[in-house]
């Protein structure tokens, strides 16, 4: 058995935490062999209802999980973090303009990011799934400057599994059958799910997606709009946000991230831009890796068509006014 690590979870009386600790806990984040130590920050007011999350913790009787600490200090939270969940953020509310809502998490997130400079290991692996989520990431590193940028990613992968799900159904096909999909750009409705790079496995083998549902009209129409309004649909359904299917996405996130893609496979996380795809520098895009020794790389030199770079860019305009909102704001 290795040494415990300790795993940050914000938000940590919330409904998407309250699906992703058990996960944490069991060991299916980090590994059968891994033992972790929890760090569970939420507000003052949210204690009382920590204290009982805690509780069932205590009663999952879980080997791996050999501490945990309910706090509302980040100090306290963010010490020698290995992992960190920013699940925690102000949400959207009724009429609730995206500055008003970038205001309010500039805040938070300077705040987490001062707090993970200060305290935090500088290996430490910071997901962000809180929204918006790509640029309260870019928030987050820039106030914790010591740490490498690339240590900061936000999380698109529920995106990814949604897009995954959607094309296995349309093909009548496991949902595993299906590889290599890629969410672009931002974790909004203007991301980009592309099917154009994607696999199916099939009984007479396998085959590139777009030639084995033969419509694009469908692929760059009503799955496209699928994928982007997905989220909406949740709300309008549940009469609350996606959290079992977001929880499940953040760990599938953290543990490529901590044990690595598969050859050949790769999966979409929202990284700080190098210019690849000419995407500016500086934004959180999302973009297809592969990971290897917690280290991921840009999937380099797959080809766009014009539909898709015109997806790309309107997607990317976007992160850009946001980034200038976020700027603006923490400029006041």
């Amino acid at each position: 058995m290795s040494e415990p690590i300790n795993v940050v979870v914000t938000g940590a009386a919330g409904q998407i935490a309250y699906s992703l600790l058990y996960q944490l806990a069991a060991g299916s984040v980090f590994g059968p062999e891994q033992p972790i130590n929890l760090r569970l920050l939420d507000i003052p007011p949210m204690m009382e209802v920590l204290k009982g999350v805690v509780m069932e913790l205590e009663d999952l009787a879980l080997p791996l999980l050999r501490d945990v600490l309910p706090t509302d200090e980040p100090a306290a939270a963010f010490k020698d973090a290995a992992a960190a969940f920013l699940v925690g953020a102000m949400p959207r509310k009724q009429g609730m303009e995206r500055k008003d809502l970038l205001s309010a998490n500039v805040k938070i997130f300077k705040v987490q990011g001062e707090a993970l400079d200060k305290y935090a290991r500088k290996d430490v692996k910071v997901l962000v799934v809180g929204n918006p989520a790509n640029t309260n990431a870019l928030i987050c590193s820039h106030y914790a400057p010591s740490i490498p940028k690339e240590n900061f990613t936000a999380m698109t992968r529920l995106d990814q599994n949604r897009a995954q799900a959607a094309l296995a159904g349309r093909l009548g096909v496991q949902v595993d059958k299906v590889e290599n999909v890629i969410i672009w750009g931002n974790h909004s409705s203007t991301q980009y799910p592309d099917a154009g790079q994607a696999t199916v496995a099939l009984p007479s083998g396998t085959k590139p997606v777009p030639a084995a549902i033969n419509d694009d009209d469908w692929l760059n129409g009503t799955f496209l709009e699928t994928i982007q309004k997905r989220g909406a649909a949740v709300i309008a359904a549940r009469k609350m946000s996606s959290a079992m299917s977001a929880a499940k996405a953040a760990g599938d996130h953290m543990r490529d991230w901590w044990t690595g893609t598969k050859p050949g496979q790769w999966v979409s996380m929202g990284v700080v831009s190098d210019g690849s795809y000419g995407i500016p520098k500086d934004i959180v895009f999302s973009f297809p890796v592969t990971i290897e020794n917690k280290t991921f790389k840009i999937v380099q030199g797959l080809p766009l068509n014009d539909f898709a770079k015109s997806k790309l860019d309107v997607t990317s305009k976007e992160l850009q006014e946001e980034r200038a909102e976020a700027t603006d704001v923490l400029q006041k």
